[in-house]
């Protein structure tokens, strides 16, 4: 996994963008990927373990209408996560996971419901649609089985976001290095 990471350093490097991370059933896990990577600094803003639900409204701004209704495993509140870590932390881009590791179910959710989010800036000129996307999980395994592949996923919707967005500015050199438009 932590090819996964130093490869997101060094997009982030590469584009001058920095990061942020709100978790919640990862507990620290994707912000300790990160920062094993060397040169993680230059990039990592930092990151706010809100495993209570009320620190996701507190600290993060999640809709606290929301979490009454619907609980702390939901795809809009992982949104709301990371839209809120960006926000807080003057983050680029705001990842965030929340999830039923077990060994019990939460919210009425069954044990490995996860939903993990990547929020990013909006560019009209890039490969990505940018803004906010959720990808919504169901694992198996235990809950040390059921963190990790938080983590490595949502790492790897980070990925590909940035580098959708890379792919798409290549083609844009490319094109003007061959007189094209």
């Amino acid at each position: 996994m932590s090819s996964v990471a130093a490869e997101l350093v060094r997009l982030l490097t590469v584009k001058g963008e920095t990061l942020a991370v709100a978790e919640s059933l990862t507990g620290g896990l994707v912000a300790a990927e990160i920062t094993k990577v060397p040169g993680a600094s230059k990039v990592f803003r930092g990151s706010v373990t809100a495993y209570a639900t009320g620190l996701k409204h507190e600290l993060l701004g999640v809709d606290a209408t929301l979490l009454a209704q619907s609980g702390a495993v939901d795809p809009q509140v992982a949104a709301q996560m990371a839209a809120g870590v960006r926000k807080a932390l003057g983050a680029d881009w705001g990842l965030a996971t929340t999830g039923v590791a077990g060994p019990e179910p939460q919210d009425g959710k069954p044990v490995g419901t996860v939903f993990v989010a990547v929020d990013g800036p909006l560019g009209a000129d890039s490969g990505s649609a940018g803004g906010g996307k959720v990808a919504a999980l169901r694992l198996n395994g235990d809950r040390a089985e059921i963190r990790m592949e938080s983590v490595r996923s949502v790492l790897a919707l980070l990925l590909r976001e940035l580098a959708g967005e890379q792919t798409g500015n290549e083609r844009a050199q490319d094109t003007e290095q061959n007189g094209g438009f």
